[in-house]
C-alpha cells in the first residue's frame, strides 16, 4: 500500500510526459497545436504593440494576450521539467534556453518598472521574439535539416578554409597588380574585393582596371558560380541520408530512432538488431 502513491506519481508524470515530448499520440498532437497557436499569437501581440496606433488604443488587452501566454508558457516549462528525467539536460539545452527567454523578458520588464529602467525594460520586451524560435520542434524538417548541417560541419569548415586561402591569394595578386591607383589601397581592401567577386555579389565599389587584373578578376568569377555550388551539393547529400534516417523506426515501439548507430531503442530498450531480425523472420514465415 506504501508504493501506492508513488506509483500514480509516476503514471502521472508519465502521461504527462507522452502529451508534451511525444507528438504521435492524439494528446500529443493537440498540445503541440494549442502550443503553436499560443507562439503565434504571443508574437502577433508583440507586433502589435510596436505599431503606435494600436499600443494607444489596444494596449491593454494586449497585455492581457501577453500576460496569459506568459503564464502558460511558464506551465508550460515547469512541466517539462518536472517530468524529464535529467531535468539540467533540458534546461541548458538549446530548446530549454529558448523556453525560457519566451517567458523570462516579461516577468523581468514587470520587476523593473521603475522610470529609470524604461530603456532596459523595452529592450528585455524586444527578447520576447526569441518564441519564434520554439515553432522549429514542430517541424520535423527542420531537424533533418540541423542534423544534415551538423554531418556536413567538417567538410563545409574545409570548404571554408580553402575558399579563404583562394581570396588571401587572388587578393594578394590583384594587389601587386592593381596597386593603390586603382582602388586597391591594401591587402586587406584587395581580399575583400576577392570575397565579394567569388561570392557574385559584385559592389562594384573596388573594381580592376588594368587588362591583367580584368583577367585574373574573370577567373575569379567564373570560379565563384563553381564554388557556390559546393556546399550546396553537400548539404543535400547529408539531407538525403538524414531523411532516410528519420523514416527509420524501432521495430517493437514504432518510436522514431535518431541515431543511425543505435543499438538499443531510446524508449522501449528493445536490442534493434533482434527485433529487426524477428521481423524478418515473422515476414518470411508468413
Amino acid at each position: 500500500m506504501e508504493n501506492i502513491p508513488e506509483r500514480k506519481h509516476d503514471l502521472l508524470r508519465k502521461k504527462i510526459y507522452i502529451i508534451i515530448f511525444r507528438s504521435d499520440t492524439p494528446a500529443g498532437r493537440g498540445f503541440d497545436i494549442a502550443l503553436l497557436i499560443l507562439i503565434l499569437l504571443s508574437i502577433f501581440s508583440v507586433a502589435l504593440e510596436s505599431v503606435s496606433e494600436f499600443r494607444e488604443n489596444y494596449l491593454g488587452y494586449i497585455h492581457f494576450v501577453e500576460w496569459t501566454c506568459t503564464i502558460l508558457f511558464t506551465i508550460e516549462y515547469l512541466l517539462r521539467i518536472y517530468v524529464i528525467h535529467r531535468p539540467k539536460q533540458y534546461i541548458f539545452s538549446f530548446y530549454g534556453l529558448v523556453d525560457l527567454v519566451a517567458f523570462l523578458p516579461t516577468y523581468l520588464s514587470f520587476l523593473m518598472a521603475g522610470t529609470q529602467f524604461l530603456v532596459v525594460v523595452r529592450a528585455f520586451r524586444l527578447l520576447r521574439v526569441f518564441r519564434i524560435l520554439k515553432l522549429s520542434r514542430f517541424l520535423s524538417e527542420g531537424n533533418i535539416l540541423k542534423q544534415a548541417l551538423q554531418n556536413s560541419m567538417h567538410k563545409i569548415v574545409v570548404f571554408l578554409a580553402t575558399v579563404l586561402t583562394l581570396v588571401t591569394i587572388m587578393g594578394t595578386i590583384m594587389y601587386l597588380i592593381e596597386g593603390p591607383d586603382n582602388g586597391f589601397e591594401s591587402i586587406p581592401v584587395a581580399i575583400y574585393w576577392a570575397i565579394v567577386t567569388i561570392t557574385t555579389v559584385g559592389y562594384g565599389d573596388v573594381s580592376p582596371q588594368s587588362p591583367l587584373g580584368q583577367f585574373f578578376a574573370s577567373i575569379l568569377m567564373i570560379m565563384g558560380y563553381g564554388i557556390i555550388a559546393v556546399p550546396t551539393g553537400i548539404v543535400s547529400v547529408e539531407m538525403a541520408k538524414a531523411s532516410e534516417l528519420a523514416k527509420r523506426r524501432c521495430p517493437a515501439c514504432r518510436a522514431p530512432l535518431s541515431d543511425s548507430e543505435a543499438k538499443f531503442c531510446a524508449y522501449c530498450g528493445v536490442n534493434l538488431s533482434d527485433a529487426e531480425k524477428h521481423n524478418a523472420d515473422t515476414a518470411a514465415q508468413n
